[in-house]
């Protein structure tokens, strides 16, 4: 099941150069440019390793489009969440998907610069942070000339640093911080998690395929906890092909499923 069903159904929040998808068997429906900043498969292997309880908070660093908000809220029963969005123009699209799902009374956008968190949200307050910061240094490959693209890729607004100060600012004691990030960066990616008292408690390997080395790592840390580390089995995400695994195929149908809220 590819990310979105490429549906368009009419809709009048939907205004010219937009697209409306329909994400995961019409469960979500998504505004965003035709051309420019368009949610991927990472959103989707971050809200699927995410856990979290019934009732819990939520922040998302970076929302782009809010779709990991929106899922995590139909699958968890969030009581609140938060998107933080540095482009004015995601936000807006962000917003009218919420009233597109009936979700915007449970999720608020909040446009600002992660880099200033302590102005945009409350210290300690959020049980879980997500967080999908640019992959790319500043000065590393080529800037795509459109905008949006150029800053949800490249370290033009803040990078990993900056994300997990963030993240670190906004969570509880006893919260949790979930992101996902190259597999290439692991090193760099523990590292700023420990300096920022992210504790890695979880971790799991994405390749695109067996024979192929890592591409993206998923990673939760917790405040302040013992030097204790899972990791995960890789996930393969194609198999024959451009056939999806089973792997995915059941991530596909978790997210799916929106199950019943538990209290793990």
């Amino acid at each position: 099941m590819a990310k979105t069903d490429g549906a368009e159904p009419a809709d009048s929040r939907r205004r010219n150069g937009e697209t409306v998808d329909e994400l995961l068997g019409g469960r979500l429906r998504v505004i965003q440019g035709r051309r420019g900043y368009r949610f991927s498969l990472d959103a989707l292997l971050l809200a699927n390793f995410v856990r979290m309880r019934k009732g819990a908070s939520l922040l998302d660093l970076g929302t782009g489009s809010a779709v990991i908000p929106m899922l995590l809220c139909r699958r968890w029963g969030c009581a609140r969440a938060v998107g933080v969005e540095i482009q004015s123009e995601l936000a807006d699209m962000a917003r009218r998907s919420l009233e597109l799902n009936a979700l915007e009374g449970t999720i608020a956008i909040v446009e600002g610069d992660v880099r200033e968190a302590a102005q945009l949200v409350p210290a300690r307050s959020f049980d879980v942070v997500t967080c999908n910061p640019p992959y790319r240094r500043l000065r590393s490959g080529r800037i795509n000339p459109l905008a949006q693209k150029a800053r949800a890729r490249h370290e033009l607004c803040g990078g990993l640093d900056d994300f997990l100060r963030a993240a670190a600012y906004a969570v509880c004691p006893d919260g949790h911080v979930f992101a996902i990030y190259p597999a290439r960066r692991l090193a760099e990616l523990i590292f700023r998690m420990r300096r920022h008292r992210l504790e890695p408690k979880r971790l799991r390997m994405v390749h695109s395929r067996k024979e192929m080395v890592g591409e993206f790592v998923l990673a939760e840390g917790r405040p302040g906890a013992g030097e204790e580390l899972t990791v995960l089995p890789p996930l393969f995400i194609y198999g024959a092909g451009q056939e999806y695994t089973a792997a995915m195929e059941e991530i596909f149908s978790d997210l799916c499923a929106f199950p019943e809220n538990d209290d793990d």
